[in-house]
Formats: C-alpha cells, structure tokens, sequence
C-alpha cells in the first residue's frame, strides 16, 4: 500500500499538478493519515477527486492576486501565465489595441490631440473657422452685401420708384436709390420698366422719362444697357399695343429723343435696317428716323411729347393758352381746343385760359368772338375741363383789371356787359359772378357851376 502511494504522488508531481511551490501541506498530511488507515479502493479514489477539487479552487484565487502564476484548464492541465512567452504569444493575439497608433485612445485620429511629441506647423488663421478671433487678426473691415434682384423682386422694387418719380421730378434722388440697389445682369431693365410704365402715362410722364434716361447715362447706365432696354421694347410692342394703340409711335418718338440726348449711340437705327420684320417696329424705326432728319440742326429734342404741364415756365404756359384760342378763333373746332388744353396738363392753371379769353373779347371786334368764346367756355365747362373756381377766378381777374382795359379798349364796360350777360343765359357762370360786374368806366362831370351833376 505504501509502494502505491509514493508512485501516485511522484506521477502527480511530473504531470504538474502541484508545483514545487504549491501550498498544501495539510492536506497532504491528512492524505499520509488517511492513506496509512484501512480504505477502500473507491474511497481513496473519491479522496483524490476531492484534493484536486481544492486544488483548482486555490490556483484561480492566486491567478487574481498573481497575474504571472500559471493556471489550470478544467482538465487539470497547467496554462501557461502572463510572464510565459507562450502567453505572451495568446495575449498578443487577442488583444484589440490598435498597431499602427491611431484609433481609440491613440494619437492622431479625430478629435484627439495627436501622440506625444508631435510638433505641428504654424497655420494661416480661417475667417471660417468657429475658434477664429478676429480681434488678434488687426484690423477688421466691414462690408455691407446687398443680395442680386431677380426678375420679380426687380418689377416689385423699381415700379413704385418710377411712379414716385413722376410726382416729384427728382432725377437725383433716383439715382440715389438706383445705387443702393443690386441690379446685376438685369440692370437694363430698368430702363424698360420706366418706359412701359410712361407710355401708359401722360404726356409728361414721358417728358420726365426722357430726362431721366438721359440723367443716368453715363452714371448709373451705360449706352449697351440703354440699348438693350430699347431693343427689348422694339420686340414687346405686339403686346404693348393691346392696351397702348400709340406705343409704336411713341416709342419712336422715345427713340428719337434718346439718339438726340446722346442716351443711344447715333448708328442704333442703322443697326435695325433690312433686319426688322414686325410691322410695329418698323413704324417706331420710321418714326424715330423722320423726327431726326427734321431736328438735324437741333441738340435736343425738347419738344418732342409737348408742353410738360407744370414744369414749364408760367410765360410758356401763357403762350401756349393765347396760341390756343387764336387757332380756336380761325378754325372754330372745339375738340382740338380741348385736346390741347389737356395736354398742357395744368387744371390749376385753367383760370389764365379763362383771363385770355375774355381779354380776347374786349380787344375784339363785332359779335363773332363773343359768340365764339362763349361756346368754348360753355364746352369746358359742361365737360368739367374747367372747374367753376377756374371760372370765376378767371373773370374776377378781368373785373380787376378792367379799370386799365379801359385805357386801350374804351368800350370795354359794355362790351363786359354784353359778354358777362351772354354766358350767363348759357349757364356758363353764376349769377353772383355776373351781378359783381363793374356796370359803369369813368365818371364825367360838368363844371364848378353846373352843382355836380353827372352828364347824361
């Protein structure tokens, strides 16, 4: 029995079950005690599976505390530790880390502040860059960025500028206002908006036009951006002459006065001959070709759209109204009287034609232009071209004055009699304005002797 003992435990110290340093002293003792008593071949078997049980248990408590220990897999074998080169070997193999130095926790990879040692070139500061100070980079210049208009935000911005300009008249105020604006490629266009918009206007819409294109040239326009807006209108007009009759012929006229102002270059007509096929722009080219060779000696085209309403001069405006109803008084039609007088466009100067008129028919002689203007100041006041404080404003003048009429037209009392009793049978004034009439000229009185009494 002792002879299988021994070679049981030699057996187990070469497979390398306990190691020289292996702790197990009193189970060993208890084995030679329990060896020496009488056991059974299963119990001895049963005591040996129990040691080694214990054995395992103790070797993983050691292997926490010792990473270099070796350990034993599940068949009792041992496994090789962490100082072994075979482990070494297993550990290399299963380890995650990155080889090449980039990756979790190394260096160089995003958001990391790259490996120990790394020295890094000096980078030009990006405006871009969210961590860029701009008070260590000097001095800062500030620019205003004013975005490109479009096509529609174009029509939206510049129609209400346009129409603002043809109530107040102030070419430099657009300019202004041109200015602060991005037109981009579709700086032409606004030409060509102004120029629609005047040809659905007045007359002095389109006066007002012509001395704006000719104060932007040059400044804000130059002469391909004026041509461009004129060849655009050139194709439009089948379409402009649905609400606008006379847009070839104005447009001709517009052409015409811009060649004369320098706003287009003079060989923009010759540029168009044999190449047109529309009808209407060949009407807006003759038209513009027939009014240059009339004004070759002048600079300017100034009177091309009329007389421009207020903007004239009073004595202009007054020559015009005498020139008026002295063609009224040759030719008698009623109609071109008044289309002249609209187009002078000064309602709030009508009283000057009524002053005219009436000062006409003192210096007059015989009842034909008494009748005559009495039919004319009838027309314009049934139409409503004269207002009735134009009218009496008019006549009123006239009874102030009529003290020095009297000087060159003696007869003028009763001559104002007759005519102030006519209109008012026609219901052309009130009967207010025609009892205010002065009824009497100059007093003439007999001598000392005769006790004052006034010659019959």
């Amino acid at each position: 029995m002792a002879t299988e003992v021994e070679t049981w435990s030699t057996a187990q110290q070469h497979e390398g079950a306990f190691g020289p340093d292996a702790e197990f002293p009193a189970d060993e003792e208890d084995l030679d005690e329990e060896v020496n008593g009488n056991w059974t071949p299963q119990e001895k078997a049963l005591h040996e599976a129990r040691l080694k049980a214990k054995a395992k248990r103790r070797l993983r408590k050691s292997s926490s505390r010792n990473s270099t220990s070796d350990s034993l897999s599940e068949s009792g074998e041992l496994l090789p530790g962490g100082d072994s080169p075979k482990g070494k070997a297993i550990a290399a193999a299963s380890d995650r880390k990155s080889r090449t130095g980039k990756g979790r926790g190394g260096a160089g990879g995003k958001g990391v502040w790259g490996a120990a040692g790394m020295v890094y070139e000096d980078e030009e500061p990006d405006a871009r860059d969210p961590n860029y100070d701009e008070v260590a980079q000097g001095d800062t210049v500030y620019a205003t960025v004013v975005p490109e208009l479009d096509e529609k935000e174009l029509e939206k911005t510049v129609n209400p500028i346009v129409k603002e300009y043809f109530e107040h008249g102030d070419t430099k105020e657009v300019q202004a206002l041109l200015k602060g604006l991005n037109l981009g490629a579709h700086k032409f266009e606004f030409s060509s908006l102004a120029l629609s918009l005047s040809l659905e206007g007045k007359a002095s819409h389109r006066e007002l036009t012509s001395r704006l294109l000719s104060d932007l040239s040059g400044k804000v326009m130059s002469q391909a951006d004026m041509a461009r807006a004129f060849d655009k209108m050139l194709k439009e007009l089948p379409e402009l002459i649905l609400d606008t009759p006379e847009a070839p012929k104005m447009l001709g006229q517009f052409l015409a006065r811009a060649i004369a102002d320098h706003v287009l270059p003079m060989a923009f007509l010759e540029l168009y001959k044999g190449k047109v096929d529309c009808v209407h722009a060949r009407v807006a080219l003759d038209r513009a070709a027939v009014l240059l060779s009339m004004k070759r000696e002048m600079v300017r085209l100034d009177n091309v759209w009329g007389v421009g309403g207020g903007l004239r001069p009073v004595k202009h405006l007054v020559k015009e109204m005498t020139l008026l109803l002295k063609e009224y008084l040759v030719s008698g039609e009623l109609s071109e009287a008044e289309r002249c007088l609209k187009e002078l466009e000064v309602p709030h100067f009508h009283h000057e034609l009524v002053y005219e008129a009436v000062v006409m028919v003192l210096e007059s002689t015989g009842n034909t232009a008494i009748r005559m203007m009495m039919k004319l100041l009838q027309s314009f006041w049934k139409t409503g071209l004269v207002t009735v404080d134009q009218m009496n404003r008019g006549f009123q003048r006239v009874y102030d004055e009529l003290p020095e009429i009297c000087v060159d037209v003696p007869h003028a009392h009763s001559i104002m009699e007759t005519f102030v009793d006519l209109c008012y049978q026609e219901s052309v004034i009130t009967k207010h304005l025609r009892d205010t009439c002065p009824s009497r000229g100059r007093k003439r009185f007999v001598s000392e002797g005769d006790g004052g009494l006034v010659k019959n």
